[in-house]
């Protein structure tokens, strides 16, 4: 089994916010896999596929970033999902805008969506595909998080999430994840 779950906030006060990198994704990839995200189990949306004889979690929590782990950790137990099964995609203000990271473990890095997950499934050791987001110039964090994209930064977002979902195909293709960050890193 595979799980890929994107991190985001719900509601459509939160769409296209740069905090929602991980919907945005993960709903891209629904669409070129001719999925929808439409089943809700677990305080999650989700969509089920099989691609090559192996079952295929897409997953979007609707429990709001903070509390991302719950539904993560409910998910992983009802469906006997292991740690080395799930990568979550995730914005990340370190990165420059657009550029991608894919990491096989490590802290939170600061991000609470990350840290709510280590903290219920009681481990770090999950895949993480990050996105770069920038740190905010002269905005305090939480605004900056919580506001769209600028139409000038749009077309690399696009880009990224682009480059990100071709990432997510090679996994679930069965590229081994430390080719995987050779790759796209």
């Amino acid at each position: 089994m595979k799980m890929i779950v994107g991190l985001g906030n719900p509601g459509r006060k939160y769409a296209g916010t740069k905090h929602n990198m991980g919907f945005m994704v993960v709903d891209e990839l629904a669409k070129r896999l001719g999925l929808k995200l439409d089943k809700l189990e677990f305080d999650a949306a989700t969509a089920t596929t099989r691609i090559h004889d192996e079952k295929v979690f897409l997953v979007k929590p609707q429990t709001y970033m903070n509390a991302s782990g719950r539904a993560v950790r409910e998910l992983m137990m009802f469906y006997q999902i292991r740690l080395d099964e799930i990568l979550v995609v995730h914005d990340d203000m370190d990165l420059t805008l657009g550029k991608l990271r894919l990491r096989q473990r490590g802290s939170a890095g600061g991000h609470n969506g990350i840290k709510d997950i280590i903290s219920a499934t009681g481990s770090d050791e999950f895949y993480r595909l990050k996105i770069g987001i920038q740190h905010p110039q002269r905005q305090r964090v939480v605004d900056w998080v919580l506001t769209p994209f600028s139409h000038a930064d749009q077309q690399t977002i696009d880009e990224a999430i682009t480059r990100a979902d071709d990432a997510l195909e090679d996994w679930l293709n069965g590229m081994p994840f430390p080719q995987l960050m050779n790759k796209f890193n």
